[in-house]
């Protein structure tokens, strides 16, 4: 009896503690969803933080806290800034930007151009004058730089890292193939510098690049192309050069910027970018009527199920998307779908599955639009998925293209017997050891590779011909591995538009038949998590975290484009990856 009364004293307890935790739960979500209290004549302040994600999975909602800023968060915001009448201007405020690329703060800069539409200022203050930061801040009324901090404005460098010498050293040969002249991924193993491909493609997208900074900082400062070039070939400025030559409209720390700024009324009342997040875009009109699906595929490509690495980010593993795809096909109430493309590629067969479930989707017996969202890139096995949408949307800072396949493995032969190993093996079946780590590739097993490298190329090349209208010659004529800027795809007929998610967007409702001027609801894909899965995705990130926990975003690039090969997909797997430079 005694026995029988502890169990029920125990298992009550426990009943009262979940029935506690939930009642605390429910409290916690109702407080949390409770829309802030946004003050009448109110300054939004909107950092640009530096680093910038695609996309947050929060557990259903209830996590807060200081976390990497998202694109869409932020071009959301000042959206709603927009519309709401409670909100007089913004203060931008970009700093210690991490990003190599430029689509991304393409995607931000469009959307405060779109704000100053409604008459409201949009003014700058900038703690790091470098030219990311400076590139977003011309987009707004005025420009403030702290007394103390140099405008580094100069010019954009690109750099390439080649280790040919390294696994020389070390006794390693990198015995690579690869399909398209420019295919210049295998590089960074095998050469010790510029190949001339490799040189022009590098210098092409530099230059084209450099191009759109001084496009936008003549527009932005009201300024010249040929003013502006010569400027940049003076700098980097001091506060006061940067002041006297219209490059900034004053020098001033933030709390002075009060002062100098009349924002509706006399007094500024200031608002987080994390107390606006809360405002539902529902209660000023938007993000409500017909439902399109926005589907994110960010990270390299992989098959298998979805995940993250350390040095890699995430990774789009081609189950997970396909799923998605499915889901967002099967849901009568989903007019269109935007594939959000994030990738430099990855796996061929990955990317290849991924494909078919696009077109399946577009063209099948359940059919609804696809349109392709390009944000920083797109490219290889990115570009590859991107093909099946009816419409193709990117930046002019969108690298792409890169439409070529390699494969090779390294023999380590060499390296371990630096070390005093051996490493030796039996085979049955002629070519069994193809993959061996002890030896080149014999010609023979040289020819068969090609020949499926070129197989693939050729299917490639032909899919590319029927999706954009083209004939596989001219096709082939771009491809060959080469990337491209989002503005030079489109010339060359990659690339149908160009602009951000918003225009994805817009064109999938005109193909879904759905007024240019109705809101519309996005369905995001991933969906928010439940707590389970988040815990369970931090415990395995934690066991990963090892190395790449010490090294910023760049590092973190520059680790994983050298060590994807070996680590993410199988020997001699043929790759449709892009290759890594690093942009300054």
């Amino acid at each position: 009896m005694a026995l029988w009364r502890g169990v029920t004293f125990v298992v009550s307890m426990v009943v009262v503690a979940c029935a506690i935790s939930a009642a605390a739960l429910l409290i916690l979500y109702v407080v949390i969803s409770r829309e802030p209290a946004v003050p009448a004549n109110a300054t939004l302040v909107l950092p640009i933080p530096g680093q910038l994600d695609e996309s947050r999975e929060d557990v259903i909602g209830l996590v807060r806290g200081p976390r990497p800023r998202t694109v869409r968060a932020i071009v959301d915001n000042l959206r709603k800034a927009k519309t709401d009448a409670r909100i007089r201007g913004v203060m931008i405020a970009p700093s210690g930007l991490q990003t190599p690329f430029w689509a991304k703060l393409q995607e931000i800069r469009d959307a405060i151009v779109d704000f100053r539409k409604s008459g409201k200022p949009a003014i700058a203050y900038l703690e790091d004058g470098l030219e990311r930061e400076y590139y977003l801040a011309t987009a707004c009324d005025r420009i403030f730089l702290m007394p103390t901090s140099i405008l580094e404005l100069n010019g954009l460098a690109s750099y390439d890292l080649f280790l040919r010498g390294t696994f020389d050293k070390i006794g390693t040969y990198p015995d690579m193939l690869a399909v398209g002249e420019y295919k210049t991924a295998i590089n960074l193993f095998t050469e010790k510098g510029y190949t001339t491909a490799h040189r022009d493609m590098a210098a092409s997208l530099n230059r084209d690049l450099y191009d759109q900074l001084v496009g936008a900082i003549a527009e932005g400062r009201r300024k010249n192309v040929a003013e502006v070039r010569a400027l940049l070939d003076q700098g980097p400025f001091l506060p006061e050069e940067a002041l006297r030559v219209g490059l900034i409209d004053d020098l001033a720390y933030e709390d002075q910027i009060d002062d100098k700024v009349q924002m509706g009324t006399r007094e500024w009342r200031r608002v987080t970018a994390e107390e606006y997040d809360g405002v539902r875009p529902s209660s000023l009109g938007l993000n409500r009527g017909p439902r399109v699906a926005v589907i994110y595929a960010v990270g390299v490509i992989n098959t298998g199920r979805s995940g993250w690495s350390p040095s890699d980010g995430p990774v789009v593993g081609s189950e997970t998307l396909i799923d998605y795809v499915r889901k967002a096909r099967g849901d009568s109430s989903v007019r269109a779908i935007v594939l959000r493309v994030d990738s430099p590629g990855g796996s061929a067969v990955a990317s290849d599955s991924i494909w078919r479930e696009l077109l399946i989707t577009r063209q099948g017996r359940s059919a609804k639009p696809v349109v392709i969202s390009m944000s920083d890139l797109a490219a290889s096995g990115g570009y590859y998925i991107s093909m099946a949408g009816s419409d193709i949307v990117a930046q002019p800072g969108t690298l792409t293209g890169s439409i070529g396949i390699y494969s090779g493995k390294m023999v380590t032969e060499g390296t371990f017997a630096k070390l005093g190993a051996t490493i030796d093996g039996v085979k049955n079946g002629r070519f069994a050891d193809m993959q061996s780590p002890v030896r080149a590739y014999s010609p023979e097993e040289r020819a068969k590779i090609l020949e499926q490298m070129q197989a693939y190329y050729d299917q490639w090349i032909e899919k590319i011909a029927e999706s954009r209208g083209m004939t596989p010659e001219r096709v082939d004529a771009v491809a060959q591995g080469r990337v491209w800027t989002g503005k030079q795809a489109r010339q060359i007929g990659l690339v149908d538009d160009l602009g951000g998610l918003d225009r994805a967007v817009a064109l999938a409702k005109q193909r879904a038949k759905i007024a240019a001027d109705q809101e519309v609801e996005i369905v995001v894909y991933p969906p928010r998590r439940s707590v389970y899965e988040l815990l369970l995705e931090q415990f395995s990130s934690l066991e990963q975290a090892g190395l790449g926990r010490w090294l910023g975003m760049n590092d973190r690039r520059a680790l994983g484009a050298l060590t994807a090969p070996m680590r993410l997909f199988r020997r001699g797997e043929l790759l449709a990856l892009m290759p890594m430079g690093f942009l300054r």
